[in-house]
């Protein structure tokens, strides 16, 4: 069996909150994978859910508490045992120098793997961070250690632009007209960056959230609808976990 289909017990090195909802959880060795990636861990007697990968030297997941697996991952501490298969997928491509990356709420975390690959290549780095308020906005201080500018968006107008992670996006646009982007986030806000790029003709990058029971491909559950799929102008019948979840968008 590949490799990727077996678990591998990990042990939780150290944790950080990252706001009320969202812990990073810092394991004890490395997963061999590129940004973009995912694994999908597994508690006993919880579940398996899928989770991007927001560093992998050591591995490291950033977990938001929406349902019995990433609540009971959240609640890990030190020295408890967390199962992980993978790396799975197919993560981000680096075209160029320049890059921004467009992160909607917990879509910032397999986005700091990515700014932290590029940084250390010495290429330039914006990051466009959008959430409906403050306390909803993660890892802006890493991505700032990093090196890298950050521009900020909430929907209630308590950090950075009041609006839609678009502003600071058309903002950084204009600012690198010749960036590639990368984003990541929910569905209709990857459809409006692709929309917002388009004038723009810049490589574009779309990393798909979707429901994923299998993770390889077999299920079914996270295809990708056939209007999207249309919009993107890929083939249909596009599985998120199998042939995602980066999308190469095209210019």
């Amino acid at each position: 069996m590949n490799r990727k289909g077996l678990f591998k017990a990990y042990q939780v090195q150290a944790a950080r909150q990252e706001n009320a909802r969202t812990r990073t959880l810092i394991l004890d060795a490395p997963l061999p994978s590129e940004p973009g990636q995912f694994v999908m861990a597994w508690l006993p007697d919880v579940g398996e859910k899928p989770f991007s990968i927001s560093g992998n030297d050591p591995l490291t997941l950033t977990v938001c508490d929406v349902g019995p697996v990433s609540r009971a991952l959240c609640a890990l501490q030190p020295g408890e045992r967390v199962w992980a298969r993978g790396p799975l997928g197919k993560g981000f491509v680096l075209t160029g120098t320049s890059h921004i990356l467009v992160g909607g709420g917990y879509g910032a975390a397999p986005l700091s793997f990515l700014a932290r690959q590029a940084r250390a290549l010495g290429h330039k780095v914006v990051v466009c961070l959008g959430a409906k308020t403050h306390t909803e906005l993660i890892l802006s201080e890493q991505f700032k250690d990093m090196g890298c500018e950050v521009l900020a968006a909430t929907e209630d107008g308590s950090a950075g632009l009041q609006g839609l992670v678009s502003l600071p996006l058309l903002h950084a646009l204009e600012q690198n007209p010749t960036a590639g982007v990368y984003t990541c986030g929910p569905t209709g806000m990857l459809l409006a960056v692709r929309q917002l790029c388009r004038p723009f003709q810049v490589p574009t990058q779309l990393s798909f959230e979707a429901l994923m029971r299998c993770g390889v491909g077999l299920c079914g559950s996270c295809e990708l609808s056939e209007e999207i799929c249309h919009l993107l102008g890929i083939p249909t019948g596009f599985l998120v976990c199998h042939d995602g979840p980066v999308v190469m968008a095209g210019s």
